[in-house]
């Protein structure tokens, strides 16, 4: 019988395997949040500013966010993981073609969870190698109450801006993250400091003035917020604001002047796919649940269904000011869903003269069942 040697693991060895594995940085926090960022999180949901999110207030899993050994008792280091996904060109540079959609920069190809999640389970089983069997791990990337971007400072890869995102002085705002919670018990990291400065350009960039002050989110306010996990309408106030933003925002992450700094993810896994470049609204108006399902296949899209996605789409449809949509459009007031039917009436709203828009009112109002469609037709009149 053969027993496994134990190897002292250096963090310069731990950072070595990292980039081996494919990340870009690597860094070692101790398994503490700071009282300024506990006091953070514990603003952000007394104000109730997590919206629908309910998970953020749950009496089990708030302490743990708080606290990452509560979460899990015999952690003694945090490796947090990044992984560059800048984009070659511009992601803003869609805004001035409405009649295309803009999707956030990470959910143009796969879904970033399931290779990051890979390479975590790739170092952390080096790390129970080296070990001998005798240290354990844990890895986590969006599937723990994990506050991530402070664990990030914490331990030296970036800072967290304005923006609340963690920002790096060598990928700008374009990181990924995943964690290794270990019972090694690594030498402390010295924490990045902040480097913003009086610099504000991440907060007069966001288009809903989702950032109440800087360092804080309310993410009621945010559109990746609105256009991925908020599941009703989109609230009126923000929808001319939406522009033709289908999925997510990056407004706030691509004003960041420390993205001159970055440079262009060299991760197949992450560059977009051609046809998520620069797609036409009118394109994915046809999608049936089938056609969207098979579309979307591996892509963080996915998760959000059809019925959400069309939401999205229409809202966007509705501030393209391109008539030649409107056949389209009309076709899914009988759509199925009260969301996408509710949608389409206010995308017309938008696109349609008075007099037709009240004759197809007169043609669909009667025989619409749904209160919140319904409500949609009242708004208009209203707002006329």
């Amino acid at each position: 019988m053969t027993t496994k040697m134990r190897k002292n693991i250096t963090f310069d060895m731990l950072q070595a395997k990292a980039r081996e594995i494919g990340f870009d940085v690597c860094g070692v926090a101790r398994p503490e949040i700071d009282p300024r960022n506990q006091q953070r999180l514990d603003e952000f949901v007394a104000a109730g500013e997590y919206g629908s999110m309910a998970w953020m207030n749950d009496p089990e899993r708030l302490p743990r966010r708080r606290d990452p050994e509560m979460l899990w008792p015999d952690v003694k280091s945090v490796i947090v993981l990044g992984s560059n996904y800048g984009p070659a060109e511009n992601p803003m540079a869609l805004l001035d073609h409405p009649d295309r959609a803009m999707i956030s920069v990470y959910a143009r190809n796969k879904d970033y969870h399931d290779l990051i999640k890979k390479r975590l389970k790739q170092l952390a089983r080096w790390l129970v190698e080296q070990s001998g069997g005798t240290e354990q791990v844990k890895v986590f990337v969006d599937t723990a109450p994990v506050l991530e971007k402070p664990l990030g400072q914490s331990s030296g890869i970036g800072w967290q801006g304005k923006h609340t995102n963690l920002v790096s002085r060598e990928f700008g705002s374009w990181l990924f993250l995943g964690e290794v919670f270990t019972t090694i018990e690594f030498a402390q990291a010295e924490p990045e400091i902040d480097h913003c400065g009086s610099c504000s350009k991440c907060l007069s960039a966001c288009p809903t003035n989702a950032f109440p002050a800087p360092y804080k989110l309310d993410a009621r306010k945010c559109i990746s917020y609105l256009t991925i996990e908020h599941d009703g309408p989109i609230p009126g106030e923000f929808r001319t604001a939406m522009g033709n933003r289908i999925y997510g925002c990056d407004d706030c992450l691509a004003a960041c002047p420390w993205n001159k700094f970055a440079s262009r993810t060299e991760e197949l896994a992450f560059i977009p796919r051609a046809e998520l470049t620069a797609p036409r609204l009118a394109d994915f108006l046809d999608l049936d649940d089938a056609s969207f399902r098979a579309f979307f296949t591996g892509s963080p899209i996915k998760r959000i269904g059809r019925a959400k996605f069309l939401r999205n789409v229409l809202i966007a449809a509705g501030n393209s000011c391109s008539e030649r949509l409107i056949p389209k459009i009309t076709a899914l007031l009988a759509d199925e869903s009260t969301l996408i039917r509710a949608s389409a009436v206010w995308a017309l709203s938008r696109l349609m003269s008075k007099a037709a828009f009240d004759a197809l009112k007169a043609e669909h109002y009667d025989t619409e069942q749904s209160p919140i469609v319904r409500d949609e037709w009242d708004l208009v009149l209203v707002a006329a």
